[in-house]
């Protein structure tokens, strides 16, 4: 198993999901787990123009979003803290998301994920 192995991968694999099970949970994930930029600008704290900008000056110095956000002037330190908080809320990791369609449990799901960080865990001493 190589270390890049996401946990999608290991089950499917295992035979325990599909192929389309990864992508009904993807399609989720990518529903409720925007960016920074996405809920500033439907909060109207920044306008696409500024999303732009703030993107340009990030694939030069690959600095964070907020921070280039904060230090042009464009959001208060405050609001990012605010945005930062929303987007954690609604964050919905792999495994959430496949109990949100039915796939498994809680249960299952934390089983599987014990079991798959082992297998990970095993691969690295080797």
């Amino acid at each position: 198993m190589s270390k890049a192995l996401k946990f999608g991968r290991f089950l499917v694999d295992k035979g325990l999901i599909s192929e389309t099970d990864i992508i009904k949970a993807r399609l989720i994930q990518r529903k409720n787990n925007r960016k920074i930029g996405e809920i500033a600008l439907a909060k109207t704290l920044l306008t696409k123009d500024d999303i732009e900008r703030i993107l340009a000056i990030q694939e030069e110095t690959l600095e964070k979003f907020g921070e280039i956000a904060v230090r042009e002037n464009l959001l208060t330190l405050t609001q990012l803290h605010d945005l930062l908080k929303e987007q954690e809320d609604s964050y919905i990791f792999f495994g959430e998301a496949l109990v949100k369609i039915g796939v498994f449990s809680d249960e299952e799901v934390f089983a599987h994920l014990k079991e798959f960080n082992r297998a990970r865990l095993r691969e690295e001493g080797s």
